[in-house]
């Protein structure tokens, strides 16, 4: 390659980013003793400091039992409220715009209860085609659970012919003339398949304009990408925090509502016991008193040792801040894409992220198995042995990971993702990706 890997650890010398923060793996191939982990799109490294602030939660729980509610050191009756602050300036919103409660998909039913009410004509939900799994599931679900047909109902929108992307325009052209029989537009901040980015202030603007409601998966937007969600005036979204966030598996989810539809008493809602205002709640009233915030939203009780890694996470990305990781974001993603562009020439290997730097976060996504010889586009390889010079997506990550040292996830069947998150990636992690499939992978012949 051209570009060499003592240029990767110069450039990591003048921008060293906070990979001392976070525990890194070992190694399981490769002549390195840690792994070149670009797979923080699918789960984030542990933070250092996960670890003792967890246990100190739990010793308030050995040392005081029950009345750990309102003496720990952090009390556990108001411990949800230590993550709004930063939940809400990490996503652009209000403290009382934003709660950290369950997981994504239970976030998203939960508000789809109060904003997807079809209607006479407006009944359409609409999401792009390759949206993740989960969010299909769910909105097909919810076109169900209102007597209506998921296939009539939820609408697809896929790239033009030959592309990778939904472009803008396209979204926005649906919406100006199909915008008056959709009740709910629904799409990923960032594509999960290609890492697109998408222009979430121009399509909320559009699909408010056409009198929809608009929601945003951020699954793979927050802790990426800076976010605006209130003056953007999105509706309301929901963010899982295992990714970017690096709060671990399965970690609970963010919620956001825009102010504007906070204590409306005309929304319908599911309620719990967390839902009621807090100041009434031992009361033991069979009635609820919702709260004028987000928090309305809410149904149980929060579980602290699953808040607490979200709280430690929260807190590193309020130290360090989302413009300065995105800087860095823009230039540790420019260099794997500069590296990406030497490897995949002459091999069966495609970048499909867009090239524009503000069309993506920090994921760059790569097609295996069709000819670099040939025209791009979409098509994925019609038979097996199309594969034969590559293998398929997860056979590639296999080789990289025990070959080489390289993490990173694959997407059947043809889709290998690499994140070079700004947190704890490096520059020569990036250079190892490329070393990795350039000895991987060999030159189309």
């Amino acid at each position: 390659m051209q570009h060499t890997e003592n240029e990767a650890h110069r450039l990591d010398a003048a921008d060293p980013g906070h990979r001392h923060l976070f525990h890194v793996p070992p190694a399981e191939g490769g002549r390195y003793p840690e792994v070149a982990y670009l797979a923080g799109n699918s789960l984030g490294l542990q933070p250092r400091a996960t670890r003792d602030e967890l246990l100190a939660d739990l010793d308030a729980w050995r040392r005081l039992g029950v009345e750990g509610h309102v003496e720990a050191e952090r009390p556990w009756l108001p411990y949800h409220e230590l993550l709004t602050a930063p939940a809400a300036r990490l996503v652009g919103a209000l403290p009382a715009e934003t709660v950290v409660m369950n997981s994504l998909t239970v976030n998203l039913h939960l508000l789809m209860v109060s904003f997807y009410r079809p209607a006479g004509e407006r009944t359409r939900i609409v999401i792009e085609d390759s949206a993740f799994p989960s969010d299909s599931y769910a909105v097909r679900s919810q076109a169900r659970f209102h007597g209506l047909d998921p296939d009539a109902t939820v609408v697809r929108l896929k790239p033009r012919p030959g592309e990778d992307t939904l472009r803008t325009s396209d979204v926005l052209d649906f919406l100006a003339a199909e915008g008056h029989t959709v009740a709910l537009v629904l799409l990923g901040g960032v594509n999960y398949l290609t890492g697109e980015l998408m222009d979430i202030p121009a399509i909320t603007a559009a699909g408010r304009a056409a009198g929809a409601v608009v929601g945003w998966d951020l699954a793979h937007a927050a802790g990426n990408v800076p976010l605006a969600l209130h003056d953007w005036d999105v509706d309301f979204a929901a963010w899982c925090s295992y990714k970017y966030l690096n709060s671990g598996p399965g970690a609970l989810a963010g919620v956001f509502v825009h102010e504007r539809h906070l204590g409306d008493p005309r929304l319908p809602r599911f309620e719990g016991w967390w839902s009621t205002e807090a100041a009434t709640r031992f009361e033991m009233t069979p009635v609820s008193r919702p709260p004028a915030t987000v928090e309305a939203w809410q149904i149980s009780n929060p579980p602290i040792f699953a808040m607490g890694p979200v709280r430690t996470s929260l807190e590193l990305f309020d130290s360090v801040g989302m413009p300065a990781l995105r800087e860095r974001s823009l230039r540790l993603t420019g260099w794997l894409e500069r590296l990406l562009d030497e490897v995949t020439v002459g091999r069966p290997l495609t970048v499909v992220t867009p090239r524009d730097p503000a069309r993506r976060g920090c994921q760059l996504s790569v097609r295996i198995g069709v000819s670099a010889r040939s025209e791009p586009g979409l098509r994925a390889p019609q038979s097996r042995t199309e594969w034969s010079m590559v293998g398929s997506a997860n056979e590639l990550t296999k080789r990289l990971r025990h070959e080489h040292g390289v993490i990173a996830d694959a997407r059947e069947p043809d889709i290998v993702r690499f994140a070079p998150v700004p947190l704890y990636s490096t520059y020569h992690d990036c250079w190892r990706v490329a070393d990795a499939l350039a000895a991987a992978v060999e030159v189309d012949r």
